[in-house]
This record gives structure tokens, C-alpha cells and sequence, in this order.
């Protein structure tokens, strides 16, 4: 019996199955590692600095505002005084930025320090009435002097066209250079968010949960579905190699097993009853050993059925 022709195990994976499949496990794995685990990862980092910072506010005293504005050296969420006085005329309102998950209106105004300086003031907000579009009536801010307790905000670095809408210049961004623009007036970059408790403060801005999330574990998933993706291909084509060069192992030990009954067979002898009977034997003896499936008797498999010159 002639030995199949085989043809190199690589070609197998040159199919649009396999080649598919390579493409998307390494297109997947290098999206996880390289965009979304540091996405999640970097949200986490800038969470905990953030709570650290607000942390770090409240365990230490308020600083002046006009020494940190001097100095130039200032973090987000530092605590700080100020005196001076309000604007109440070149008040802006923000829309669009819900709070606590309800439409809300949030009031801008600037505060000259005796300084001189001009710093923009966030006073807190007011629910919006009739459907979250109309603006109900928000009390005025102080114009004498006052001393004010708050928190360092920094500027929102991109701004959208304002609106004027029920006697209110309406931005829709915290940018201090925009709220210059509109207001007529040089303020510093960074804002003060008032807390509670303060003279012209309306419903304070709740302080951010000091509550890390689930951030830093969805990073690592992502990680390891990066890792995950190129270690299974890696396994399914082990595991495609191994049954491929099992079930060849199982059909040369057939044609070897086949060759040599055959052999047997046209051995000559004596014709007696024992003669008749060999060669009854070699009569019913088969000359070839049928293709055992690859998976067992329980499934179909078109495969092993194909001549060897197509399987190998």
C-alpha cells in the first residue's frame, strides 16, 4: 500500500478561518492593553489624587487666597479665605450641568478681592423649574464686604458659545477666560467653589465621594482578556496540531497493520481443509482499514472521510 502524500501542517492555518481568527485575537489583545486598560487605569489615578486632595484640604488649615494666587504654586480642591466683595451684576449662570442627577442652574459671580484681584465664584445652584428650562428666582448676591470660605477649582479648559435666555448670560462651560470675555472683567484662572454656610452661597456643589470605584480592577481585566485573547488562539492551534498528527500516527499503524495481513495472505500452502480455510480467511480479510473519526463515534466528520491525497 502506497503512503499518503502529506502536505506540511502550517498550511492548514493558511484557511480564512484560522487567518481570521489570528487577526482578531491580536487586534483585540493589542486594543485591551494599549487604549482600554490604560484608560481605566488612568481614571483610577486621577480618582485617588483627587480624593487625596480633598482629603489633604480638610486635615489642614484654609490657606489665604491671594498668597496662593501669588505665589502661583496651587492645587485643585485646596481650601481657601478670601475677603472682598461680589459683582452681583455681571452674574453668569451655567445650564446644562445637572446636580445630584436633577437639572439644575448653577451660579457664577464674580468676587474682587482687596487685593485687587478679581476671582471667579461658583455659589452653588438652584433646581430648575417647569421641565428643567426655566430659571425660578435666585436670591441676589451680596454687595458689601464679606469673607468667604471655599475651594479652588481649576478652569474648564474648552468653552461653547453663551446664550441669553430669561434676562441671563448663559454659559454652558466653567472657563474663566470665556467668563472674562463676557463679563468685561481680567480674572484669575482658577474659580472658588463656595462651601456651605457662606454669604451669597445658594444649594452648595456636593463634594465629590471619596470612593475609588471600580476603576483599577476593570484596568487589570482588561489586561488580562489582552493576555487571554493570543494564549487561546495558541491553544486551539496546539490542540488542532496534536489531533492532526494523532490521527496520522493511527493510520499509518492501520496501513502498516493492513500491509502486513496482506503479506500473510500470499504466503503459499498446502490445499487441505487448513489451505481452504486460509484461504476462506483471505477472502473475507479487508483490504484497507476504513478512516476512524476524529472525534469519536458520536459526531459527523466529513474530514476523516475525504481521500488521504485531500487530508494530507
Amino acid at each position: 500500500m502506497t503512503t499518503p502524500k502529506t502536505k506540511p501542517i502550517w498550511r492548514t492555518f493558511l484557511t480564512p478561518g484560522w487567518v481570521l481568527a489570528a487577526v482578531f485575537a491580536l487586534a483585540f489583545s493589542w486594543f485591551a492593553i494599549t487604549w482600554l486598560s490604560p484608560w481605566q487605569l488612568g481614571k483610577d489615578h486621577d480618582i485617588k489624587e483627587r480624593n487625596e486632595q480633598i482629603e489633604k484640604a480638610f486635615e489642614g488649615e484654609a490657606v489665604d487666597a491671594e498668597k496662593l494666587l501669588a505665589s502661583g504654586d496651587f492645587d485643585e480642591w485646596t481650601r481657601v479665605t478670601m475677603s472682598g466683595r461680589y459683582l452681583p451684576d455681571d452674574e453668569l449662570l451655567l445650564r446644562l450641568r445637572p446636580v445630584e442627577g436633577a437639572p439644575a442652574f448653577q451660579s457664577l459671580v464674580p468676587f474682587q478681592l482687596d487685593s485687587g484681584q478679581t476671582i471667579l465664584v461658583n455659589r452653588g445652584w438652584v433646581p430648575a423649574a417647569e421641565g428643567g428650562t426655566t430659571v425660578p428666582p435666585i436670591d441676589r448676591a451680596p454687595a458689601e464686604s464679606v469673607s468667604l470660605l471655599g475651594m479652588i477649582r481649576l478652569s474648564d479648559t474648552t468653552s461653547m458659545d453663551p446664550v441669553d435666555d430669561q434676562g441671563y448670560t448663559m454659559v454652558q462651560t466653567v472657563n474663566t477666560t470665556q467668563a472674562s470675555s463676557l463679563t468685561g472683567t481680567d480674572m484669575v484662572a482658577p474659580y472658588v467653589q463656595l462651601l456651605a454656610d457662606q454669604p451669597g452661597v445658594l444649594n452648595p456643589i456636593p463634594l465629590p465621594v471619596l470612593d475609588r470605584g471600580n476603576h483599577l480592577s476593570y484596568g487589570l481585566q482588561w489586561i488580562a482578556f489582552g493576555i487571554m485573547a493570543p494564549a487561546g488562539l495558541a491553544y486551539f492551534i496546539y490542540s488542532e496540531i496534536r489531533e492532526r498528527r494523532r490521527y496520522a500516527a493511527e493510520q499509518q499503524e492501520m496501513a502498516a497493520l493492513t500491509a502486513s495481513r496482506s503479506t500473510t495472505a500470499e504466503t503459499p500452502s498446502a490445499p487441505d481443509a487448513a489451505g481452504a480455510a486460509s484461504t476462506a480467511g483471505t477472502a473475507s480479510m479487508p483490504t484497507s482499514s476504513p478512516a476512524r473519526a476524529r472525534y469519536g463515534h458520536s459526531r459527523s466528520n466529513p474530514w476523516a472521510t475525504k481521500p488521504d491525497d485531500e487530508r494530507f
